[in-house]
């Protein structure tokens, strides 16, 4: 734990007389994920749904999941989708407006192809009903042609995905039966024309393979043993992990999902990441303890190439969707286990040098709060949480590293967290 630093005395003897504040700062990797994958929001704001922050303040759904520190947003696309509100949408143009809403809002993107009308996952890999009759071989042109589609189009739009992910959840294949894992010559053709169509559009955007129980290292190990004999291109191994499905308290997994993140990205030299979690709604506690241990656990991986962590459709609340595992309240607010994402890496990359946040009374005013964020150029935003995860202050400071805030902070613990153009820190500070 750093306590601030001061450089004048009468800060020092204002500290003494007034507040004694601790800062712990860990900088998170400007490349480490924290996303959201939110296939259902436009939806949900068709259908006339309001989003309130914690402070019971209406606003957009994005704005709240960005000031909870997500970095990134999850789409996922489908062929020809229904116009059913659960189980439809994700067309390619919803889907292009969504990415260009997110990017604007400062947003990374990953697209995450179905290759199907609507759900695909480990029990369904349903042909687009447009493909149904193709042979093999025209098989292969629509995905390329889709693939391609997608992004390309993004790319008018001036949008550029970081990650797409061929196939969703595909343990067994997808495009079943022709891409079946029964038949691996012809699953590594279709995943080789995702990739190509993906590199075609941009060089840079890093294709993922997706498997589900992502703790089961004999079903990743069986898959991507055969994607290297089958000479699968891919960059990035991604995993999907729910406790609730396994039947399970995530105590229970969470070493394995560990081990097995590792073993990928030492086993196949592959970058991983966590690209689906969730937890039960109504365990709030749980869910969060959960999502720190998944955190902590990715961000451990060696070498740094543990990449992050996205909570699948977290603004899901189950009234509107169904769906137990979201992050959201009846209230229409999120729930306190999405303050996870703000939460440092305990014991992982502990700073006790610069950059960090300096916090201390302001020794010409009372009820004013100096803030130094040392070794920080740029525009910066600050926010300060309470321990429930309620926005107390935010400010914007464009192009400086100081300033002074008016707000009162009773003892306790609050989290702050800086976005300085990308980069984070996320610390807790102590007022006895």
């Amino acid at each position: 734990m750093k306590k601030f630093n001061c450089s004048r005395a009468y800060s020092c003897i204002s500290v003494m007389v007034f507040l004694l504040y601790f800062l712990t700062a860990d900088e998170v990797n400007a490349q480490f994920v924290k996303g959201a994958d939110i296939g259902w929001l436009q939806q949900m704001e068709a259908t006339d749904y309001t989003f309130y922050d914690s402070t019971g303040t209406q606003k957009e759904c994005l704005q709240i999941l960005k000031d909870h520190g997500i970095n990134i947003v999850r789409l996922r696309v489908w062929v020809n989708p229904s116009t059913d509100k659960v189980n439809g949408h994700c067309s390619k143009k919803e889907v292009a407006v969504m990415a260009l809403r997110a990017k604007n809002m400062g947003m990374r993107i990953m697209i995450d192809f179905h290759y199907s009308d609507s759900w695909a996952d480990p029990g369904k890999q349903t042909k687009p009903a447009a493909w149904l009759d193709h042979s093999f071989s025209q098989l292969l042109n629509d995905v390329y042609n889709h693939t391609y589609g997608v992004l390309d189009t993004l790319k008018s739009l001036g949008v550029k995905p970081d990650w797409a992910q061929i196939g969703n959840e595909i343990a067994g294949g997808m495009l079943w039966p022709d891409g079946s894992t029964a038949n691996w010559s012809q699953l590594a053709q279709l995943l080789n024309k995702g990739y190509d169509a993906v590199k075609a559009v941009d060089n840079s955007i890093k294709v993922i393979i997706h498997l589900d129980q992502g703790n089961s290292n004999l079903k990743f190990r069986t898959f991507f043993d055969n994607a290297y004999t089958y000479r699968v291109r891919y960059d990035i191994i991604g995993a999907s992990y729910y406790p609730y499905w396994l039947g399970t308290d995530y105590t229970e997994t969470i070493d394995e999902l560990g081990g097995n993140l590792n073993d990928m990205a030492s086993r196949y030299g592959k970058e991983v990441m966590v690209v689906e979690v969730g937890g039960d709604y109504t365990k709030v506690q749980n869910t969060y303890d959960m999502l720190v241990a998944v955190l902590n656990k990715v961000k451990a991986v060696p070498g740094d190439k543990g990449l992050g962590v996205i909570y699948w459709e977290p603004e899901g609340e189950k009234l509107w969707s169904g769906y137990q595992l979201s992050c959201w309240g009846s209230d229409r607010k999120p729930t306190a286990a999405l303050n996870a994402f703000l939460v440092h890496f305990a014991g992982i990359n502990s700073q006790d040098s610069k950059p960090g946040i300096f916090i201390y009374p302001n020794p010409y005013f009372g009820g004013l709060l100096n803030v130094d964020l040392n070794g920080l150029t740029g525009s910066s935003e600050l926010r300060i949480f309470d321990n429930k995860g309620q926005l107390l202050k935010q400010l914007t400071l464009k192009a400086q590293n100081k300033a002074a805030i008016d707000v009162n902070l009773r003892p306790g613990i609050y989290i702050i967290n800086v976005d300085n153009e990308g980069r984070e820190i996320t610390g807790k500070l102590l007022v006895n």
